[in-house]
């Protein structure tokens, strides 16, 4: 996986730097599952969030999402005794009131939205908390890591993002859990949620040397778990994967050929009025936009929502 044609399409975008001009950062390609699956989607999209990065206000169901998994990250500061579904839900207020701290358009999110009160808020964010109960005891679970950052570097390309859950057995055997504050998706869209598991498996593999036993899926809308053993096959073939979908990457940073690919998935796509699939028209490309295609977050780890 060359990262030499991802560097020289770069500079052909931004141009030579002119003589006595600061020396730019190296660029570092980088690629989290999240934005794979942006691409694997639709090459627009990948462009408008990565590229264009077009700011968007925050979803009730994305800010929902956010909040139940910090919730269930700050759970297991409590001795297990006290991990009780009454401990989760006393949780729900100093988590969103950190979090509108850190987004303040959180906070008008709610006010805005006619469907929506504080009250009802925090019930729906409640609910999906006290599903979970039903589904894992975390009076008989010990995480090894919460909200885990990873990284790992394969042929020039660095590829990370944040598990939610590690849990390590006592033979070392590894669990990855990701909760899903959503429905259990049908066959034809589990696959972009393996897709994610096995981009962390891979991760994991290489940074520590151990294949996960497990990835685990924790469907919190519909009470639903989705349990996947990999295998190395898996994995280099994820790998294989992901090197081709690098290279088609790096291939619309230096043609600027980022168009769209239709689906059914665009009813619910945020950026369809840019679309010229759909009569938009998208804004002109930025002037670093070769380098910015390549290496979305030049400045250092991405923030949790980039994962």
């Amino acid at each position: 996986m060359s990262t030499e044609t991802t560097a020289e399409a770069a500079m052909t975008a931004e141009g030579s730097a002119p003589t006595g001009a600061a020396t730019p950062p190296p660029i570092r390609p980088a690629l989290s599952p999240s934005r794979a699956a942006d691409f694997k989607q639709c090459p627009l999209l990948y462009r408008f969030r990565v590229v264009d990065r077009i700011p968007t206000p925050p979803s009730p169901a994305a800010a929902r999402g956010t909040l139940v998994h910090a919730v269930l990250e700050r759970l297991f500061d409590l001795p297990a005794a006290e991990r009780t579904p009454a401990a989760a839900l006393e949780l729900l207020g100093p988590q969103w009131d950190r979090l509108v701290a850190e987004e303040p358009a959180l906070a008008t999110m709610i006010e805005d939205d006619e469907h929506l009160t504080e009250e009802s808020w925090y019930r729906q964010a409640g609910a999906l908390l006290e599903r979970w109960f039903t589904l894992e005891d975390p009076t008989r679970l010990e995480p090894a890591e919460r909200e885990l950052y990873v990284e790992t570097e394969i042929d020039g390309l660095t590829l990370r993002g944040y598990v939610d859950r590690l849990d390590i057995a006592p033979t070392g055997a590894m669990r990855v859990v990701d909760y899903k504050t959503g429905r259990s998706p049908s066959e034809h869209f589990e696959g972009k949620a393996l897709f994610q598991m096995k981009f962390y498996a891979l991760v994991l593999w290489r940074t520590r040397g151990v294949l996960p036993r497990l990835l685990q899926l924790v469907y919190l809308g519909d009470g639903e778990i989705v349990r996947y053993s990999p295998d190395e096959a898996d994995l280099r073939a994820l790998e294989r994967n992901v090197a081709a979908l690098w290279a088609a990457i790096a291939r619309a940073a230096e043609t600027g050929d980022w168009r769209p690919r239709t689906s059914r998935l665009c009813d619910w796509c945020e950026f369809r009025p840019l679309c010229p699939a759909w009569g938009g028209t998208p804004p002109p490309l930025p002037a670093d936009a070769g380098v910015r295609a390549v290496d979305p977050r030049a400045t250092g780890v991405p923030a949790r929502n980039e994962d």
